[in-house]
């Protein structure tokens, strides 16, 4: 993948505290995926290097409210969320509660998320994005080419990079700045997410994408303002 700062944009599925931070509600099944890959580090690199050199931050973030809970059936994983209130929010209008809880970002990214410039889309509800408004996004700015990190690999990461393929998107996924559970029963998230990384996107490391960031800005005017249509006189 060739990127450029102008038509690439960085993307990070649910940089929060539920399966990020050691006191998550997920961190016992994730713990040791994050603490191998460095997911922590490596999200935090590209967040800088993404920053430096010009390149749009989206983030999907991942809540449930309490209307949610009147749903009438769920995934397994699904189920396991609900009954243990991950990424939980007293509303969707209402911050109350919100700070340092377990849908609250991760502390260290809070600088990089809340700078003003990062693009926070609507929650994704299961996995992917197609009930959120990221794609709307991503295409009223141009952008055709997505680099995909965060949590969990084999689950929001996955979906996130299926959906965008399927709506013409061109997607690559680091797969050192992202991780996923390991199950007692249900295996290794990480390990499945792998191999259908590979049959879908463009794997890269962490360090190859901050190499293709930095290459990517060659001619970036960072003091060039944003485009803006003129309205056209009307004919009479």
């Amino acid at each position: 993948m060739n990127i450029h700062w102008q038509d690439t944009a960085i993307l990070f599925t649910d940089p929060q505290n539920e399966v990020l931070s050691e006191q998550g509600g997920a961190w016992k099944l994730v713990r040791d995926s994050v603490r191998e890959n460095k997911t922590v580090e490596h999200m935090e690199r590209i967040f800088q290097t993404a920053k430096q050199t010009g390149f749009e931050v989206f983030i999907s973030p991942h809540y449930y409210f309490p209307t949610d809970d009147r749903w009438q059936f769920r995934d397994p994983l699904g189920s396991v969320m609900h009954e243990n209130h991950l990424f939980a929010r007293t509303g969707a209008l209402t911050l109350e509660g919100f700070s340092g809880s377990g849908a609250d970002w991760l502390a260290r990214f809070k600088p990089y998320i809340e700078d003003g410039k990062t693009i926070v889309v609507s929650p994704h509800k299961i996995y992917g994005p197609e009930s959120n408004d990221l794609v709307l996004q991503l295409r009223k700015r141009g952008i055709g080419k997505v680099i995909v990190g965060g949590m969990l690999a084999n689950m929001c990461v996955e979906s996130h990079v299926r959906e965008l393929l399927e709506q013409g998107f061109d997607v690559a996924v680091v797969k050192d700045a992202t991780a996923a559970p390991r199950h007692p029963v249900w295996g290794d998230g990480y390990a499945a997410a792998l191999v259908n990384f590979a049959y879908l996107a463009a794997v890269m490391t962490t360090d190859e994408v901050i190499d293709a960031m930095k290459r990517g800005a060659s001619g970036r005017d960072i003091a060039r303002p944003p485009k803006t249509i003129q309205p056209q006189p009307i004919s009479s």
